[in-house]
């Protein structure tokens, strides 16, 4: 048995949660079929204890981004050319390049076959195809449009992973320099300092007088090479610690989402990415037919940030209680004016999702001038640091032996 949480919809579409302890994705399915519910995320718990499986120790589990694009987009002109989805799904599975892909296809077909709605079969796999790609094939199922919601997702594939490989790129380099100044103030330390240390009490002797800023460089360094058993352990554990808290507990990626939106130049960023986020989720979803409560709980958990989750559940139960969902998000800070007015406007013309493409276009390039902007900023800054350091420690260390050198002649 196995432990899950789950997130569905009553026949009101009201958004129903809990966990249940069943064999498997599929029982859980037929469980809240029973109870009149309709899926709209499954998630496996982790177990307390873990098992060690040697023979996966090598293998791939994770579907990358482009073929999950290539097989919607694969998909999609199959089934708009008439061919039977059975049979599409058969063909995509043998001749997918992707091992891991193909596994989770062959399952998909499996279930396929045994009279399973798409939508339910790709739900048993949630590393890969998430909670908006499983509501929006479900409602293109119901509304025999599959085809056409196929072709939007993989749009929708294509910019939010261009949007991730942008942001990715813009941090490589920085952290890349980050990692060489930190490589190179403890090579510093730990082979450079001590040496010049010695040179310096040999020409001065044990009572020369040297600068603070000399005494401190060589403090420091003597510690390190003196405990460097203890301080690269304790600095690896601090590092991995705040990694943890940040990813794994609940009150620490709430705290790193909120300092996010705090920190000059970075908050802008990070703000336009989240409402990007919303209005290309939230608009693919309305525009499948996605009831709006469930598309409102489905991007909740898309946008990537606590606060802005946070938001739009509550959100969801403004709506629910009657209110319009402009005026709700016009009332909240986190969101630009132009959001609420956008979907003022959709809501009078019944077109929110063609209003909120605009939306998240408009807000993606202001992302992409915002990060090169930025980014033309931050390299020249670590640069400046990084010689800064390394012009610090340099000076302290050779102005004492300049001193001591003019003192002998």
């Amino acid at each position: 048995m196995a432990r899950f949480s789950y997130s569905a919809a009553d026949s009101q579409n009201n958004i129903v949660k809990g966990k249940t302890e069943l064999p498997d994705r599929t029982a859980v399915i037929t469980a809240l079929a029973k109870q009149g519910l309709r899926p709209i995320s499954i998630k496996k718990l982790k177990d307390s204890k873990s098992s060690f499986d040697f023979d996966h120790l090598f293998e791939s589990t994770k579907v990358k981004q482009d073929q999950l694009v290539a097989f919607t987009r694969q998909l999609s002109a199959m089934v708009s050319a008439g061919v039977p989805l059975l049979r599409s799904l058969t063909s995509i599975q043998k001749h997918a390049e992707d091992k891991a892909l193909q596994k989770i296809l062959a399952d998909v077909v499996k279930d396929v076959e045994g009279g399973m709605p798409l939508g339910d079969a790709l739900a048993k796999h949630p590393d890969t195809f998430n909670d908006i790609y499983v509501n929006m094939v479900r409602a293109g199922e119901t509304a025999g449009i599959l085809d056409d919601i196929l072709k939007r997702l993989a749009g929708q594939l294509e910019k939010s992973a261009a949007m991730r490989k942008k942001i990715k790129s813009a941090m490589t380099y920085p952290m890349v320099l980050l990692g060489i100044t930190v490589l190179a103030f403890f090579g510093l330390m730990l082979f450079v300092v001590p040496q010049i240390g010695k040179i310096i009490g040999d020409l001065g002797g044990p009572d020369a007088k040297l600068p603070g800023l000399t005494v401190a460089m060589l403090a420091i360094s003597n510690f390190i090479v003196t405990f460097w058993y203890i301080v690269f352990p304790v600095l690896i554990g601090a590092i991995v610690a705040l990694v943890m808290y940040v990813r794994k507990s609940p009150k620490g990626k709430r705290q790193f989402d909120t300092l996010a939106l705090k920190v000059p130049a970075v908050s802008s960023i990070v703000r336009k990415v989240c409402v990007a986020r919303f209005s290309r989720t939230f608009s693919a979803l309305m525009g499948a037919g996605v009831a709006v409560l469930e598309a409102l709980d489905v991007t909740s958990r898309a946008v990537g940030n606590t606060l802005f989750q946070e938001a739009l559940q509550q959100a969801a139960i403004e709506v629910k209680n009657g209110k319009s969902l402009s005026s709700v998000i016009e009332q909240n800070e986190l969101f630009p004016s132009i959001v609420s007015q956008m979907l003022a406007v959709g809501e009078e013309t019944g077109q929110t999702d063609t209003v909120l493409i605009k939306v998240a276009d408009f807000y993606e390039e202001e992302v992409d001038l915002a990060i090169d902007g930025i980014s033309s900023i931050i390299e020249p800054v670590m640069i400046v640091v990084m010689g800064g350091m390394v012009g610090l420690i340099a000076a302290s260390v050779m102005m004492p032996i300049a001193g001591l050198s003019s003192q002998i002649k």
